[in-house]
This record gives C-alpha cells, sequence and structure tokens, in this order.
C-alpha cells in the first residue's frame, strides 16, 4: 500500500514522507554514516582488537593478551620519550603558542594599521603541510648550510640545531608553534568579531579598563572558541608525525608516538599487534584530555 503524499502546512495532521522521501533520506545519511564506520571507527575497533595479538600482516594472527602493553611500559625504551615529547609538544602549544595567538587576534580585532596585511602574513604558514614546514625548518637550522648559522656568523663552529638532542626538539616545536599561531588567531579573530560592541562599551561607561574588559566580558563570551581550539590543539599536539618525519624520521630526540606507530606498522620488521598497542595508547591520551577538557567548559556554561 503506498505511502500518503505530504500534506501542506496547517491542513490536520502531520507531514508524512514517501517512499521516495525515505530513499533520499536513507542515501544522503547512509552514505556518510558507512563512509565514517569503514574510514574511521572500523579501524579504530580493529587496531583495539589486533592490539591484544601479535600479527606480521602476512601469516596467522596469534592471541597474546596484555603481553604487547607490558612490553611497552617495560621492554621498550622509545616509548616513554616519545610520550615525554607528545606531551612537551601539548604543553608548548598550549601554554605558548595558543596564548600567541590569542593575543595576535586581539591585536589585530582593535584596528592597528595594515590589519589585512598581518592577519594574511600570520595565516599564510596555515595553508603549508607540516611536511612542507619540516623542509623549511632543515632550510633555516641545518648545521652546515642553514640560513641561521650563516646569519649568526658560525661557519667555523656550526650549531647543530637539527642533530643535538637537547636542541632539536626545540626548533621543531618552534616551526610547529609558527603554524600553530596562525591557525589559533584566525579562530580567535572569528570570535573575537562575534562578541556584541555593546557589551564593551557598557564595560566602559562602568570605569573598566582594556584589560578588565577583555578578562571579565570578551574572554567569557569566547567559551564556545576555547572548546574548538582546545580540541585543536590536543588533536594537533598527539597527531603530530609529519615535522619531525621530513627533519630525521623521528629519531634522535625528537621520538613521537605516531613515529613508533608508522615504525612498527608499515617498517622493516611489520609489528601490527605491536604498532596497534601504540595507537591504542595515544587514542585513549586524546581522547582523556579531550573529554576532560569538553567537560570542564560545559560545566562552566552552567555554573554561568
Amino acid at each position: 500500500m503506498p505511502l500518503r503524499t505530504a500534506r501542506p502546512a496547517g491542513r490536520g495532521g502531520p507531514r508524512r514522507f514517501t517512499r521516495r522521501d525515505l530513499a533520499v533520506l536513507g542515501v544522503l545519511l547512509g552514505i556518510p554514516v558507512l563512509l565514517d564506520i569503514a574510514l574511521i571507527w572500523g579501524p579504530t575497533v580493529a587496531s583495539v582488537a589486533l592490539s591484544f595479538t601479535s600479527w606480521d600482516g602476512i601469516g596467522d594472527i596469534t592471541w597474546v593478551g596484555g603481553r604487547n602493553y607490558r612490553t611497552l611500559f617495560t621492554d621498550y625504551p622509545q616509548f616513554w620519550p616519545a610520550v615525554r615529547n607528545n606531551l612537551l609538544w601539548l604543553g608548548f602549544l598550549g601554554l605558548v603558542a595558543t596564548p600567541f595567538g590569542l593575543l595576535l587576534a586581539v591585536l589585530i580585532d582593535q584596528g592597528v594599521r595594515f590589519s589585512r596585511f598581518y592577519q594574511s602574513t600570520l595565516y599564510m604558514p596555515v595553508v603549508l603541510s607540516l611536511a612542507l614546514v619540516g623542509f623549511i625548518a632543515q632550510l633555516v637550522f641545518s648545521r652546515d648550510q642553514g640560513a641561521l648559522n650563516a646569519m649568526l656568523g658560525h661557519q667555523d663552529r656550526p650549531t647543530d640545531w637539527l642533530g643535538d638532542p637537547g636542541l632539536n626538539i626545540w626548533v621543531v616545536l618552534l616551526a610547529a608553534g609558527w603554524r600553530h599561531t596562525g591557525y589559533v588567531m584566525v579562530l580567535y579573530l572569528a570570535g573575537l568579531k562575534a562578541v556584541d560592541s555593546s557589551l564593551k562599551e557598557a564595560a566602559a561607561i562602568d570605569g573598566a579598563s582594556r584589560t578588565q574588559t577583555f578578562f571579565r566580558v570578551v574572554l567569557p563570551t569566547l567559551r564556545p572558541v576555547n572548546v574548538i581550539v582546545g580540541a585543536v590543539t590536543v588533536i594537533e599536539a598527539l597527531r603530530a608525525f609529519d615535522i619531525v618525519y621530513a627533519v630525521n624520521h623521528g629519531r634522535n630526540g625528537l621520538e613521537l608516538l605516531s613515529v613508533l606507530v608508522t615504525d612498527n606498522i608499515i617498517g622493516e620488521a611489520s609489528r601490527i599487534g605491536f604498532g596497534s598497542a601504540i595507537a591504542v595508547i595515544l587514542l585513549t591520551v586524546s581522547l582523556s584530555f579531550l573529554v576532560i577538557h569538553v567537560l570542564q567548559e560545559l560545566r562552566r556554561e552552567r555554573r554561568a
């Protein structure tokens, strides 16, 4: 029995969908959901399952339980330096690059001269991939032919910016922060443009200074942007891979969890189960930071 056609609004009863409407909705919603399951959730669940196995990608899959995780925590010397570097990456982006991007957004929003030029220039690194940023870092910080050593006049005793394990992580963080700052600036600039100017005027009438107006009036209205920036910062810090791989394949002081996943899964000695265990640890840490951050922001909104 065919479904009834949709009734015009205001002529009694809710609108009923025809089979054609249901088919269109099924296609428009079903295809993205299937792609999401196939490309995101499917590999995620498979990684969790494979983390409890031993598999080289060709032979039989052997169940080993939690052995991969025990080896990871107790007998894999690259793991803890990678964790430290990822946390250092997160701290630098969250405590240095993100506040600096907010500062630039505030300065540009105040209408300084040539603001369009500054905005375009500061955003330009965002369009570059992290791999390309890594190549640029090599051109600038290379020991023998780098621009920085040439500018400092260190040709006789050049500083090995990218080869010294005590220096290279900070150099790479500087390059990654250069790109991250422009992205954060644009996000906050969009949020600042949406702030009601009457709120600022009311604060000025009450005698509040610019600093007081920003922290007590403007910043609380940027909470939705803070959630987005926080999520972007965590994701950028924990999935960092391209730039260190372009510099030295993530070795000699530049170890990251993402590099360890790649080395174990597609390296010379393929250990898909062990690499999946590292990926699960990375996923867990990422979700933990994101969930805690989002819950804190939601609680603040409820209290407000």
